[in-house]
């Protein structure tokens, strides 16, 4: 008898440890299986003449993907951020948006961060159908949309900017506007735009100025600017054109004639780098960098003020437009992982119905037919007050 119950003992203890063991065995699959990274791909120009846009991005993109890898990941699965500086060349832009399908195989792509590097690169993105979800403003990167099937972008575009800026002018009264714009693509679009919609809103342009990126003085053009009757001007470039537009017009005792910038003027770093000679200078920005300027009602206040004071705290350094776009452009990638995974193909579709999503640049709405999904009413005008963001009347 003793014997036997023995046995069944043993045979109990046995049962046991073979489920033990099965369970353990099944236990570590699943969390082999949980240990597949999501790939998500960035090229930021970290480096270069627009290196004040890619380093924010890159810095912002980092600090999502640690916080939400010590949160446990995308559904468990861990996210794998690979970040690549194209130093602003549309060459390196093109080797590392390549390498970045070929070579790691992620299944998104955000950046880059200007206008020219992002068009440089919108073919690769169509032939590889890998979605893209760029930081910079041209509305050519995702137009004409039949043509832009797998990209999308999260600045506003050229054209709400334009039409954002002539409304502002118009309730003040002012017909006549000189332009100066740089020949880059970001300049060179928002050119476009601002010859597209000046009529629009009763508008002429009386004096219509370019100049290369790396001119060293725009007095020439300011000059002849002067004699034209225009009643303001635009601006439109960004890096150091863009502050040694505010230099000139100032040194000239032009402020009688208001400076409007384009968002490409988004950053604090432009205000400290013009100094007294930025006081009045107007230009429309996204909401991300006057967080602390809106009502606790408004829709955007919570994720603008968590960004903002995240990023403060960990790098000690005003946000700018720039973070924000690489804040909306991960943000938009991982909700897509989060709902469909890796699938490029589904990521793409997932994206083309996103609505009602709150970022940093504004509530997007993205459709079959605006992959930027973002209006002019998702610009605030604002303006230098005592070296820093204020609302403008």
């Amino acid at each position: 008898m003793n014997k036997r119950k023995n046995s069944l003992v043993i045979a109990l203890w046995v049962g046991i440890f073979v489920f033990l063991s099965a369970a353990l065995t099944f236990s570590y699959a699943k969390k082999a299986e949980a240990k597949e990274p999501y790939k998500v791909g960035a090229i930021f120009s970290v480096t270069g003449r627009a290196s004040f846009l890619g380093e924010p991005e890159k810095k912002t993109a980092e600090m999502i993907a640690e916080r939400i890898n010590a949160a446990g990941g995308i559904n468990d699965h861990p996210l794998e951020l690979i970040v690549y500086d194209d130093e602003g060349d549309a060459t390196k832009c093109n080797v590392a948006m390549k390498k970045l399908i070929n070579q790691d195989k992620v299944a998104v792509v955000i950046g880059p961060s200007t206008s020219g590097t992002s068009l440089a690169i919108v073919s690769v993105a169509e032939r590889a159908k890998i979605p893209m979800i760029s930081c910079a403003a041209s509305k050519n990167i995702v137009m004409p949309v039949e043509k832009r099937h797998w990209v999308f972008k999260v600045a506003g575009s050229d054209i709400h900017v334009s039409q954002r800026i002539f409304a502002h002018m118009k309730s003040k009264g002012i017909t006549k506007v000189a332009i100066m714009t740089g020949t880059t693509g970001f300049g060179a679009s928002g050119r476009e735009e601002l010859l597209a919609f000046a009529s629009q809103f009763g508008i002429s342009i009386v004096a219509d100025e370019r100049y290369g990126p790396k001119d060293s003085d725009l007095t020439a053009q300011l000059t002849k600017i002067r004699g034209t009757g225009a009643q303001a001007i635009v601006n439109w470039s960004i890096g150091p054109t863009q502050v040694l537009a505010v230099k000139n017009w100032r040194a000239l005792g032009m402020n009688n004639l208001p400076l409007y910038q384009s968002h490409g003027f988004g950053s604090h770093k432009n205000i400290e780098l013009c100094g007294k000679d930025a006081e009045g200078v107007l230009c429309p920005l996204a909401r991300v960098n006057i967080g602390r300027l809106l009502p606790d009602s408004h829709v955007q206040k919570e994720v603008v003020m968590k960004y903002t004071d995240a990023y403060e705290k960990k790098y000690k350094e005003p946000i700018s437009s720039f973070g924000g776009h690489a804040w909306d452009s991960i943000n938009v990638a991982v909700k897509a992982l989060e709902t469909v995974g890796p699938d490029r193909a589904k990521i793409r579709d997932f994206i083309e119905q996103l609505t009602g999503f709150v970022g940093q640049h504004g509530v997007f709405n993205f459709s079959a037919t605006d992959h930027n999904g973002l209006s002019k009413d998702d610009l605030e005008m604002v303006v230098v007050k005592n070296g820093d963001w204020a609302l403008a009347d």
